[in-house]
């Protein structure tokens, strides 16, 4: 999916402003620095800047020349783009975002090397999941339980995103989500700090590649920091207040294993954090992030958030917010101007210092010369190039191998399927069953429903014979339809099987998307209960951006998958674990709940003093009156194509050695007649410690393959360093004493062995 760099490319593109940049003082100064010596390249660059071009650099834009797309989602708010372009060349800018490819950024690139410093801009752009080819959403793709396919999916989105001229993707998003009420969590990796820390990792390195300078190499961002997916009842924007020990033990650790990866910046988060904004959070962005993680990129706002201390009662108007933000640690303003309006002249009153404005200017100049950006301006942007990367077979193959990945199968009775693909008449029915709409999933500003593949196109191009396929919508989305109901049950009644396929739209996931009830819409649920009730065998196919309440016909189907937003390949995907190609093998990286007023609900939840019996009431204990406190369909929980069963964990001694290991393991079988993929998991429980510890925690898993009746021992080495937790000085500890463990299936499952832990 590589390609070497087109040598005529400046020649061809942008000849005068290849040679202006030639001569340029930036220029020069890079030519008398090695790498080595980068940091006095950049200060040469400083010294010669003026204060309204330092907070120049700090100002970063949505694009005026954009697609309808990212109009929508972040509108350039007046700005045209022969504004933009004189903005490039008086230096008042640094970069626009969700552009529209590399011919808007050839124009405005050779406008910037017009500038009297002729400083390269930057591009960067919402590059979720996937560019023109769309990949699964994060939370599909962490349900894979691959950290390696997500960083395939990283990198392939990289190949044909810096085609287009595109510098920095805001991602990953690698906020811990516990609230299915959140519209957000369908960005991130789910509930799991574990699973968390590694999804973060990998897109961070599938993003940046091995060569930040290279043209199919994209800086990566983490965000958003921190605690977003903290925030009160699941309400996006809302206030998050929690301790400093669930901060670092919940939310910080993916955060710092992005930095582990080398991501180059990151992103502050909308919401506030027991009292203090996170844009305006000085703890938060300079001790924390600068002082105690060593961090050395730059930190960027999210859109308008310096705007928004106004709104949170913080900050009096935006000459005080923009001190706020800039003096507790946001290097990079984005969208509301505020730096460039009022940077010079804080920086006049004394209000912000010189070194201040200097140390933001010098990450935000090292993230572009990290980027290549000062040894070619236009190493990125090509018009060929973006043609050929542009949605190329390899790319495709991944977003289909991706996506069958990301479906996990909750339910299978009877072994409805796979199905097959002669000899059985299927009624699919629904208002996914069809259609250019709903395919991608939200927060993708350049792919389209319109060239992605339906379940309907994918099912028939699997069949044998797809006359065999009926396909009818019984309802819309949220409301009936006439007639639809009577059409999906006459197709029920003739067909041998029904795949209903239903679930959430893709508006109803992403920002400003929070849900109070977590169920499948009305229409749909009637829809399901009718075709449910002609007796057949149904197969329910979920779609979805965060875990639902389920309940009557579809909880009873006999077979139930998610199948999540899965991006350009999502009818093939789905197709290819329907009919047997590829074995289900994704697991729930969420709690799916017994009940929607159980959230936030997450499976390494506390005890609490009065634990409940999960099989049975009991009165003046930790539940519902009318729910355990249990999942539905447990984290970690999914079917496959044969049979699994667990021997009993062997606890490889029961001792573990201060300074040792120990070796946790037990055998795994598949005794069906399919080959098999199990996620085998090792989940821990400190059974009494200074800080109260939760019920289960995920310290491991494996990924095995187990044909028609093998098995296979499983087997999980632990370190003392992998039962820390935060102790009573927000440091790391671990004290000497009994745990339990399991290896199981899921969060909710297994037999428990024991083990201690000796000084």
């Amino acid at each position: 999916m590589l390609d070497t760099p087109i040598s005529r490319r400046s020649a061809m593109l942008a000849t005068g402003a290849t040679l202006a940049w030639a001569a340029s003082p930036a220029r020069a100064l890079l030519l008398q620095a090695d790498s080595a010596a980068t940091p006095a390249f950049i200060d040469g660059l400083i010294a010669q800047m003026t204060v309204e071009e330092k907070a120049g650099q700090l100002t970063l834009m949505a694009a005026a020349w954009a697609a309808s797309a990212a109009t929508a989602l972040n509108p350039p708010q007046g700005n045209n783009f022969d504004d933009q372009l004189a903005a490039a060349r008086s230096g008042r800018l640094t970069g626009v975002f969700n552009g529209n490819g590399a011919e808007m950024a050839r124009r405005m690139q050779t406008e910037a090397l017009k500038s009297r410093l002729k400083i390269p801009l930057i591009f960067a752009a919402d590059i979720i999941h996937g560019h023109r080819t769309v990949f699964p959403m994060p939370i599909a793709e962490a349900a894979s339980f691959e950290p390696e396919l997500a960083r395939r999916t990283a990198r392939a989105a990289a190949v044909e995103a810096s085609a287009a001229g595109i510098d920095w993707t805001f991602a990953p998003m690698v906020d811990i989500a516990r609230d299915q009420r959140w519209g957000r969590g369908v960005e991130g990796s789910g509930e799991d700090v574990l699973l968390g820390n590694l999804f973060a990792a990998a897109r961070v390195r599938g993003f940046q590649g091995d060569d930040l300078t290279a043209n199919d190499a994209m800086l990566a961002c983490a965000k958003h920091f921190a605690a977003y997916g903290a925030a009160m009842g699941g309400l996006d924007y809302n206030t998050v207040d929690v301790s400093e020990r669930t901060l670092r033990e919940i939310y910080f650790p993916p955060f710092e294993a992005a930095i582990q990866a080398g991501v180059r910046s990151f992103m502050a988060s909308f919401n506030e954090l027991s009292g203090v904004p996170a844009t305006a959070n000085r703890w938060l962005l300079d001790t924390v992030l600068h002082d105690e993680w060593k961090f050395d990129g730059m930190v960027v706002s999210d859109y308008t958030a310096d705007f928004e201390l106004i709104d949170h009662g913080f900050a009096i108007d935006a000459r005080e917010a923009t001190k706020l933000a800039f003096n507790a640690g946001v290097d990079m303003s984005m969208q509301s101007g505020f730096y460039i309006d009022h940077l010079p002249g804080l920086v006049a009153a004394g209000e912000v210092t010189a070194e201040r404005l200097d140390e933001a200017v010098r990450r935000v100049l090292k993230a572009k010369a990290v980027a290549g950006l000062f040894d070619d301006p236009f190493r990125r942007i090509d018009p060929a190039r973006e043609k050929a990367r542009s949605r190329t077979p390899q790319a495709l193959k991944l977003a289909r191998e991706a996506g069958a990945k990301s479906i996990v199968l909750l339910k299978n009775e009877g072994d409805v399927l796979p199905l097959r693909k002669s000899g059985q008449r299927i009624a699919l029915i629904g208002p996914f069953a069809q259609g250019k709409h709903d395919l991608i999933g939200p927060w993708n500003v350049y792919g389209t429903d319109e060239q992605a593949v339906d379940l309907a196109t994918g099912m028939r191009s699997a069949l044998r014979d797809d006359a065999l396929l009926s396909v009818t919508d019984g309802c819309a989305v949220e409301a009936a339809i006439p007639g639809g109901i009577d059409a999906a049950v006459a197709a029920a009644s003739a067909a041998d099987v029904i795949v209903l396929a239903i679930g959430e739209p893709q508006g109803y996931s992403g920002e400003a998307q929070s849900r109070v009830d977590l169920i499948v819409p009305e229409a749909q649920q009637a829809l399901a209960e009718a075709v449910a009730a002609t007796g057949k065998p149904m197969v329910v196919l979920l779609k979805n951006g965060r875990a639902l309440e389920l309940s009557g016909a579809v909880l009873n189907a006999q077979a139930i998958a998610v199948t999540w937003f899965l991006g350009s390949e999502s009818g093939p995907a789905t197709a290819d674990m329907l009919f047997g190609d590829v074995a289900p093998s994704a697991r729930l990286p969420i709690s799916f709940p017994l009940d929607d007023g159980q959230q936030p609900y997450f499976y390494a939840h506390k005890p609490t003093g009065r634990p409940a019996p999960d099989d049975k009431p009991v009165e003046y204990k930790a539940r519902y009156r009318t729910a355990p406190n249990q999942a539905r369909f447990a984290f970690g929980h999914g079917l496959t194509y044969g049979r699994i069963a667990y021997g009993a964990p062997d606890n490889g001694g029961g001792r573990m050695a201060w300074d040792g290991t120990i070796t946790l393991s037990a055998d795994v079988t598949n005794s069906g007649t399919r080959a098999a993929e199990e996620v085998v998991q090792l989940y821990t429980r400190d059974l009494a410690a200074s800080i109260t510890r939760p019920v289960r925690e995920l310290k491991a898993f494996r990924k095995i393959r187990l044909a028609p009746g093998k098995t296979q021992r499983v087997t999980f080495t632990l370190r003392r360093a992998d039962l820390e937790f935060i102790g009573l000085d927000m440091a790391r500890t671990v004290e000497p004493g009994a745990f339990e463990f399991w290896i199981a299936p899921s969060a909710q499952d297994g037999a428990a062995g024991t083990f201690e832990l000796v000084r």
